[in-house]
Formats: structure tokens, C-alpha cells, sequence
């Protein structure tokens, strides 16, 4: 696990203070959208069905927000097989990291073992999307990123697989925090390739850790939470279109989150457009009576 510097953050934000938006859309080339994502809140849950308690609703503040969660997914294996395996590991990681809650409750203590449920959320995730491709001819080779997501106050936990990226907004400066896993990362890594010859290659799209593919290597990091920071999960459709500092500025210029993601959709679209492209932001916005 990679740690980003120390929490120090106030109280967590309130569920009115929370602005997100997410959107997917297939672009100007491709026939079908092979990307997925998901938004969602984790809670406590106690379920009233009846009670002569006084207190009743005091009890059912035990559904207070624990967390956020966000994931995207960007499959590859061509139309059918790429949403599929897309789809498939998003369920399976809802589904494992949504049943494993013991972990939500401790996270302040027990960091080492949320890391632990991450981690195994992907290799849940990368079993389901090899059994499926087992299971029908059709979605042999099919394979995809996944990015991870999860604000527990007042911790950010990333799980990380492949391409689809995170980066993080923060006093003017805009942070990629993720590494993209791809061949063409590799051989810069490595000396081998310059970024810009690298980048420029076919290798640039050749994923060098995915789910459902020959290696797997799911990067966990653990980032500090705050009010000052805005953040955005994106597949590459994005990023192959718009750049960094067309990102900061939609960024430092949003109104709301549905506002940053539908201008990025539109710089997308309009730079081309070849690929599908997921996009999510979110932030706190304090209130008023903060």
C-alpha cells in the first residue's frame, strides 16, 4: 500500500454537502460502450419495521453514511466482450467490498486489512471475468481496467487495475495519482521509450495489468481526506483527448460536478471522440451553516 501524506482533516462532510456526478457515453466512433461505472453511498443500516421505543428515530440514525464509493471500468475485448467483462467486475467488487462492511466500522485502526478487502475485491473481480470468458467462446480474451474508489472519513482508499485513471485537484494544482498500467508506461519506466515516442505508440494501448488478462497487479493507495479536494475518475476516452491542463481548467472554473463532468463529456467529444468515456467528479461543499 502507498500512503499519501497524513489526515488531518475536520469533521467529515455532511450527505447535503457531498456534490458528485458521474456519466458514461460511447463517443463518435464506437458502435456500443464498453465502459461502466458506479456512484453510491455506504451506510449502517438498521431497518425499523415497527417499535414503541420512545427513541425510535434516534436508532435510525444508525444509517449515517460511512462512506463514498465510486468505480470505473473500461473493457477491452471488442463490443460484446469488453461490456461484459466491464460489467461483471464492477458487480463482482460491489458486491465483495459492499459485504465485507466489518471493515468500514474499524477503518481508523484497522487501515491494513481495508487494503487487504481491496485487493481482494480485484482478484474476486479478475476470477469472475476469467470464469465468464470460460463459460462462453464468444468472451474468450475479454479483459478490463478497474478503478476503485472509497472516502472513509478521513481516509481516501484507491484501488487501482490498468488504465482508467484518478487524479486529484487540490489549491490550483492538478495530481494524477494513479500510474497507468500499460506497456507503453513500462518501457518509460524502464529508459526504454521516451514518454512522448511511447505515448505516440500502439503499445500506448496495450494494458500491461487488467482484470481478466495474463497479469494482474492490483496498486492500493491510501490518500488523506479534505474539504479543499476535488476528484476526478475518468477512462482514457478522456485523456486521450484533453489534456491535463484543460482539465484543471474545468476543474478550477465547476459550478457543480455535473457541470465539470458535462464540459469535460463536450472537450471529448469535440476533440475527436474515438473512444468511449466515462467521467466522474466529486468534492464537499460546505454549507452555509458550517
Amino acid at each position: 500500500m502507498t500512503e499519501i501524506s497524513e489526515s488531518s482533516a475536520p469533521r467529515k462532510p455532511r450527505d447535503e454537502e457531498i456534490d458528485v456526478w458521474g456519466l458514461t457515453h460511447k463517443g463518435k466512433v464506437r458502435d456500443t460502450n464498453e465502459d461502466h461505472f458506479l456512484l453510491g453511498s455506504l451506510r449502517k443500516h438498521l431497518d425499523i419495521k415497527a417499535t414503541s421505543l420512545p427513541e425510535a428515530e434516534q436508532l435510525r440514525a444508525c444509517n449515517e453514511r460511512v462512506g463514498v464509493i465510486a468505480m470505473i471500468a473500461d473493457g477491452v475485448g471488442g463490443q460484446l466482450a469488453g461490456e461484459e467483462a466491464s460489467r461483471v467486475a464492477l458487480e463482482e467488487a460491489t458486491l465483495y467490498v459492499t459485504q465485507s462492511t466489518l471493515c468500514y466500522y474499524q477503518s481508523d485502526t484497522q487501515a491494513e486489512e481495508f487494503v487487504d478487502v481491496l485487493q481482494r475485491a480485484a482478484m474476486r473481480s479478475h476470477e469472475r471475468v476469467l470464469t465468464r470468458a470460460r463459460e462462453d467462446s464468444d468472451l474468450r480474451g475479454m479483459a478490463t481496467t478497474l478503478t476503485l474508489w472509497i472516502g472513509v472519513w478521513p481516509w481516501i482508499y484507491l484501488l487501482q487495475v490498468g488504465d482508467s485513471r484518478y487524479y486529484l485537484y487540490r489549491h490550483g494544482v492538478l495530481t494524477q495519482i494513479t500510474r497507468d498500467q500499460t506497456m507503453a508506461q513500462e518501457f518509460i519506466d524502464q529508459g526504454v521509450m521516451t514518454r512522448s515516442a511511447a505515448l505516440a505508440s500502439p503499445w500506448a494501448n496495450v494494458l500491461s495489468s487488467s482484470l481478466g488478462g495474463e497479469q494482474t497487479a492490483p496498486v492500493v493507495t491510501r490518500l488523506a481526506a479534505g474539504w479543499e479536494n476535488t476528484h476526478l475518475m475518468c477512462t482514457d476516452g478522456l485523456t486521450k483527448h484533453v489534456s491535463d491542463q484543460r482539465i484543471a481548467e474545468r476543474l478550477a472554473a465547476m459550478t457543480s460536478a455535473r457541470d465539470a463532468c458535462e464540459g469535460l463529456l463536450q472537450d471529448a467529444l469535440d476533440g475527436g471522440g474515438t473512444d468511449n468515456i466515462t467521467i466522474i467528479v466529486g468534492r464537499a461543499v460546505p454549507t452555509s451553516d458550517n
